[in-house]
């Protein structure tokens, strides 16, 4: 049972803190397009021999310039989702709502639950992902002040119709009707944290480059590095579990593969298991390149794996309408 006294004092030392992947092709939504086009109208002569003046065509509206503060929005709203997410898993709570309001109307979260550990370790590795992600949201809401976004809606479900259970659909953990519910066990949590964490850690490498303040993006830097510990322990504990139940290495595999088929034509994406078998095989706990270097993402392939879709649109999965951000730009996913 959750002891609200445990979950204050920990939402109060986060606050505290603050001040320091072949699947998903057969399931993709369909894109969102839009035309247009302009008419230059020229007038006749009338009785008197007058020719009326032709009008200035219209112009093309300018999309909205870029700033720091979209990008620190976009980051905002990838926190918000992990900090709700383990919020409910670790301490069966939702975020306040002290931290949820901004710029727009908050969106409802649907689902999420405790998770009725049944390793110790789990639970206390889940309570501390839990204070750092609530203290990110923090961090970012203060370092944004009144621009910071309102909660977006959030679909964090483990039942037939939640996001959860669409990417292990996808990812061929569960079959074509089958449910994923990502509180269920200490297995399942740990594999639903497994689809969030990589991503993140991509998310803030490909933005780091969107930033133009030295001061935001020291901040990012420190929140890459935040977000890569909790990655390489996710991927650690699923090897390590995995010796004695396979299954976990090999759904953790799936799930890299189901997200790769989102990001585009590129082989980016890197499960937890390296090369060799037995004796002779290795773990992969960090994916890097030949430099042994982590990869990079853009907003837009980001989205693809939030929205669940490898077409261009704004919504679905996890966030259902769409992450909050003034510019469209960061809150697209890619055409694949």
């Amino acid at each position: 049972m959750i002891q609200n006294n445990l979950m204050l004092e920990i939402l109060e030392r986060s606050d505290d803190r603050r001040n320091a992947r072949r699947r998903f092709m057969k399931f993709a939504g369909g894109g969102i397009a839009a035309t247009a086009g302009l008419s230059l109208l020229s007038a006749c002569g009338d009785d008197d021999g007058k020719n009326e003046p032709i009008p200035a065509p219209t112009p093309t509206p300018t999309p909205t310039a870029q700033t720091d503060v979209d990008v620190l929005n976009f980051a905002l709203n990838l926190e918000y989702l992990e900090a709700t997410f383990y919020s409910y898993a670790a301490f069966g709570a939702p975020l306040s709502t002290a931290v949820t309001n901004g710029v727009g109307t908050p969106g409802t979260v649907t689902g999420g639950r405790a998770v009725n550990f049944t390793d110790p370790v789990v639970q206390q590795y889940a309570r501390e992902i839990a204070a750092d992600e609530v203290a990110h949201v923090n961090f970012l809401r203060n370092a944004l002040g009144s621009a910071a976004v309102a909660l977006p809606a959030l679909n964090i479900d483990g039942g037939a119709n939640g996001a959860f259970t669409a990417a292990a659909r996808a990812a061929g953990l569960v079959p074509a009707t089958g449910t994923f519910d990502a509180y269920a066990s200490d297995e399942n949590f740990l594999l639903a944290a497994f689809i969030f964490e990589d991503v993140g850690v991509t998310a803030y490498k490909g933005g780091a480059a969107l930033l133009t303040s030295k001061t935001y993006l020291e901040a990012a830097a420190g929140l890459l590095a935040a977000e890569a510990y909790h990655a390489g322990l996710i991927r650690t504990v699923l090897y390590a579990k995995g010796v004695q139940t396979p299954s976990l290495r090999t759904s953790a595999d799936a799930i890299s593969n189901a997200r790769d088929s989102l990001d585009g034509a590129t082989d980016l994406d890197q499960g937890i298991t390296g090369t060799g078998t037995g004796l002779t095989g290795t773990s992969n706990i960090v994916p890097t390149d030949a430099n042994g270097i982590a990869f990079s993402r853009t907003v837009a392939q980001v989205h693809n794996i939030a929205y669940l879709t490898n077409t261009a649109r704004i919504g679905g999965g996890f966030f259902p309408n769409g992450t909050n951000n003034r510019t469209d730009a960061l809150r697209s996913s890619g055409a694949n």
